[in-house]
Formats: structure tokens, sequence, C-alpha cells
């Protein structure tokens, strides 16, 4: 079983190219712009011929498309979160018809929650911003493509490895400049949105079930923690756990809290569906991710 990952090098895509290595029988090869990469893959910027040739080269029974892009100016967001899912799905096509592929989306695609109430898969998508539309335009091109794909609508990943460019890794590194000292101060954006944080390691083992899954899934499945968390509680748990002694302020021109907040308030998935088509469900709690993350340990 040939399996090609792209963006393996990633935050997720590390996660990812963990689990399916432990699937027997499987060879796990690495796409992207990484020297470390099996082949040079950059969906951004290759011709659809071109990646015809190297899909074809790489003869993938199943392809997990972990690729993505978090910031930037809506022309990035664009080439990577939209261009690159329908550059791909174009050259399976003629490449690699057959083969499975398994691509990230986000919650962010939704839009603004309504409190109390999960969103399942069925419900309209109303993105607020770049990223989101972007993120949905390519949701659009995989499940419109004919293949055999499905779209794992990703919460907010936290665990192990969680980068600067994302809160919980922002939050961290901030945490550790300040160090314990009472007279630290850790002046913070508008933490009262809520959200639906999921370790990372779970979204991982989502994505090895979806790879590995015998016989056709739905379109589209939400992958998260199943409740909506208050950024706040995610900043005092990691204060906790870096033993922060200082104080914590929130202002309106902080330097951390999602830029997003004020337009989207409240998220929640459902994830039933998830649950009966892959038998997934999440097995870290939000403890578990954060104190995975903070003391630099865990495996996917």
């Amino acid at each position: 079983m040939r399996i090609l990952v792209l963006g393996f090098t990633g935050y997720l895509g590390g996660h990812v190219v963990e689990g399916l290595r432990a699937l027997p029988g499987a060879l796990v090869l690495g796409g992207g712009r990484s020297p470390a990469a099996h082949l040079d893959v950059d969906l951004a910027r290759v011709s659809p011929e071109q990646l015809v040739k190297t899909l074809a080269s790489a003869a993938p029974d199943i392809v997990v498309n972990c690729a993505g892009a978090t910031g930037g100016d809506a022309v990035t967001l664009a080439e990577v979160n939209t261009r690159g899912p329908a550059v791909l799905c174009a050259a399976l096509r003629e490449s690699a018809p057959a083969a499975r592929l398994v691509h990230l989306g986000s919650a962010a695609e939704y839009g603004p929650g309504v409190p109390g109430t999960p969103v399942t898969e069925s419900a309209a998508t109303r993105p607020v911003g770049p990223y989101g539309a972007t993120k949905l335009a390519g949701t659009v091109a995989v499940t419109a493509s004919g293949l055999d794909a499905v779209v794992l609508r990703v919460g907010n990943p936290v665990g192990p490895g969680a980068p600067p460019s994302g809160l919980p890794g922002r939050i961290a590194a901030l945490l550790r400049e300040a160090g314990p000292g009472p007279e630290a101060v850790l002046r913070l954006g508008d933490l009262s949105a809520h959200r639906d944080f999921v370790d990372v390691r779970d979204v991982a083992r989502a994505a090895v079930l979806a790879a590995s899954a015998t016989g056709p899934l739905p379109p589209v499945l939400n992958v998260g923690g199943g409740r909506a968390v208050a950024v706040r509680d995610l900043v005092r748990g990691l204060a906790g756990l870096a033993g922060f002694r200082g104080r914590i302020e929130e202002t309106t021109a902080g330097t951390a809290g999602s830029a997003r907040s004020a337009q989207v308030s409240w998220q929640c998935s459902d994830i039933t569906a998830a649950e009966r088509a892959l038998d997934w469900r999440p097995v870290h709690t939000l403890d578990d991710a954060l104190t995975a993350l903070w003391e630099g340990g865990g495996t996917p």
C-alpha cells in the first residue's frame, strides 16, 4: 500500500505520517518543498501537467493532503488552500483515479456558530475571512472531484509540537518568554471566544482511519473535540502548567488571541458522523494536549 502525504513536514502532516507508518504494509512517501521530500510537490505553483507525471511515478493507492496555509495575504491563502486541492484533484483524475484522497479541511469553513448548538456537516457554510473562504473552496474542489475522497473538517488542533503561528503554540511561547516571576505581565487579545480544540494526535488518528477505511466515506466529516472551550480557559491551563505567577491582561490590541474572535465568538463541531463512519472519537483530553504541548513530549 503506497501512501503519499503532501505537507508531510507540517504540524498536522508530521503526526499523520507517524500514524500511517504504523499501518501494516504501508510505504509512506512525503511530498512537498522540503529537501527531505521523496517527491518535489508545491501545490501552489506546480502545473497540472507536471503533477500528473509526478503522481504517475509515485503510483499512490492513498493520498493524504495536509498541505495548507493558515496565515498570509489572500493571494497566498488562495494559492495554497484553493488552487492546491483543485490542481491535486485534476492530476489524480488522470494519474491515479482509483486512489483515495483524504483532505484536511477546517472548521473555519462553517463561520460563526450558534452558542450551545454543535454544527453538523450539513450546516450552511459562512466563512468570515479569506482563510475560511479559501479552505471552503478547496473542500468544494475535493467533494466535486468525482474521486474516492473525504474532507476532514478539523477544529482547532493543539498538542505536542504546536507551532507559534497558532494560538496554543503562541501562548506557550509567550509564557516561556515571560517566565514564572510574579512581576511578569502577559498582555493578550480578547480571550472570550469559544473554540473546539482537538488534540493533534486524535486528528492524525482520524486521518489514518479515513485513509485505511474500506468502502466509500461521506464527503465531509467533522474532526474536533466535540465541545466548545473558552480560549481564556486554554490560556489559564497553559499558565498553570508553566507555573506562571504573573498577571494576565486582556486588551483589544494584545499580542495574542484570535483575530477572528470578534466575528466568530463560538464554534463547536458535532462529531457524530465521524464516530459512525470511522469508529473515531477523541481519546485525549484538552489537559492531555496542553501538557504534551508544554512539556514538548508525546508521540502521535
